[in-house]
């Protein structure tokens, strides 16, 4: 029976979602799982290319104590599609419960290092119904402005995210 982890996954204002997913790696302070994606209301398309579905598998990267998450995305014939990054308020760790607040916004990287940042009229529409503050919605932005400069430097993603692959 393979090793289970526990994540609450929080979306502002109330949404949680809470599942435990197959535990690939325990490293402390990176946890390394694999999920299938389930219960999306309709598929994601990135700059016109369907990027997840329904059915497609994805390897997360939770980094303890960072503002982002990574998911490498794989579609039902295994092939690698890209990385999907949450920009979140926190990844903390309890035990074997991993627990994250999603801020909106999202960055999905294609394999050929074409990069997209997605849901920016969320976090506005967020900002603009008092759902989060302006210092939440600034600091959304900066946790991604960070990352895509880490990007242009080669230095994200973390090494770690190369070194496990999607397999049955």
């Amino acid at each position: 029976m393979a090793a289970k982890i526990h994540l609450i996954y929080r979306r502002i204002p109330n949404r949680i979602l809470e599942r435990y997913d197959e535990l690939i790696a325990d490293l402390g302070d990176v946890v390394v799982a694999k999920s299938k994606f389930e219960g999306m209301l309709a598929p994601l398309f990135v700059n016109g290319v369907k990027a997840i579905e329904n059915g497609y598998t994805m390897i997360y990267f939770a980094f303890i104590g960072e503002n982002y998450d990574v998911l490498k995305v794989y579609d039902r014939e295994g092939n690698f599609k890209g990385l999907y990054v949450d920009v979140l308020a926190y990844t903390k760790r309890e035990g074997n419960t991993l627990e994250m607040l999603d801020l909106f916004l999202d960055l999905f990287i294609f394999p050929n290092g074409e990069i997209f940042l997605l849901d920016e009229k969320e976090l506005e529409m967020a900002l603009n119904y008092g759902v989060i503050d302006k210092e939440t919605f600034d600091f959304a932005y900066r946790v991604a402005e960070e990352i895509l400069e880490k990007i242009k430097r080669r230095e994200f993603p973390p090494d770690i995210v190369w070194e496990y692959e999607w397999r049955d």
